[in-house]
């Protein structure tokens, strides 16, 4: 039996070498293998899953540098039927690629927000003069290469490996221990494991985000991560993404998702699972 994954494309992108990992663990696991689907954007990976035309998605949701991918929460937020399947962590390398004959011929670097954020310092140091334009992915910045000699792209060794194009320096992101966490989505019900995560909106009354964090630390619940979002519909309204050291599976985790329901105003669950850690061996070399 093939399922199909949906992950910002085209091909070469960090997000479908995270795709390539979760394949060989699915497989693996299940003996059950995944078609690779990409799509031009996050949103479009995401929507994908719930309009029906794939089984999973695979999409970033933190890096360690830059934190957040802000358009994946933003968007799991108002689709909200996703469930969170497996987590995975993987290396991330960047590489500058151009067919320039030298740095100093380089006016203008091409790429998507995260990267050109994970390498600030590099480019900085090294093209302080180059203009910098996002892209929906770092593989799609490769496209501008070819109309333009003095134009640059970052993106993956991989992603240069792949279309053929020659890497000027590499790596170039900012901090060597670079890592992207990735969560994999469908609509079926979460496996459970020991990280939940979680959002939610308060009350607008004094001391509204104090009671529902009081819950978890009433009953013991680790929070391991929380962040603010603008709901979007008015300054200073804000949801809240949680993460917890929790299964939705253990009793104790259900009374305070259920005493929770009192204390916000919207509470979006979206799973329990597992987090495959970072790569190595084989599956390291795909990220480079």
């Amino acid at each position: 039996m093939t399922l199909s994954i949906a992950h910002l494309g085209p091909s070469g992108t960090h997000a479908e070498t995270a795709a390539i990992v979760y394949a060989d663990w699915f497989w693996k696991e299940t003996g059950e293998t995944l078609s690779l689907c990409p799509y031009p954007s996050i949103a479009q990976t995401l929507l994908a899953v719930t309009q029906g035309q794939v089984d999973l998605a695979i999409v970033p949701v933190e890096n360690s540098v830059e934190g957040s991918v802000t358009f994946t929460l933003d968007t799991l937020w108002r689709l909200d039927k996703l469930q969170i399947q497996q987590g995975l962590v993987l290396p991330i390398v960047h590489a500058l690629i151009s067919q320039a004959s030298s740095l100093e011929a380089i006016q203008t670097i091409y790429s998507h927000p995260q990267a050109l954020a994970q390498c600030q310092e590099w480019l900085d140091k090294f093209l302080p003069q180059a203009q910098l334009i996002s892209t929906n992915s770092t593989t799609e910045a490769l496209q501008h290469l070819e109309a333009n000699s003095a134009s640059g792209a970052i993106a993956s060794p991989r992603a240069a490996q792949l279309y053929q194009l020659p890497m000027l320096a590499c790596p170039i992101n900012d901090s060597p221990d670079n890592c992207t966490r990735f969560w994999v989505l469908s609509l079926r019900p979460s496996p459970g494991g020991n990280h939940t995560s979680l959002a939610f909106t308060v009350h607008d009354t004094p001391g509204a985000l104090v009671k529902p964090l009081q819950v978890f630390a009433n009953r013991g619940i680790n929070m391991s991560k929380i962040e603010s979002r603008p709901t979007k519909r008015s300054l200073g309204d804000y949801l809240f993404f949680v993460d917890l050291e929790a299964d939705t599976h253990d009793p104790g985790t259900q009374a305070a998702l259920a005493e929770l329901t009192h204390e916000t105003a919207t509470l979006k669950v979206f799973g329990s699972y597992n987090i495959l850690p970072a790569g190595n061996g084989e599956e390291s070399s795909l990220v480079l």
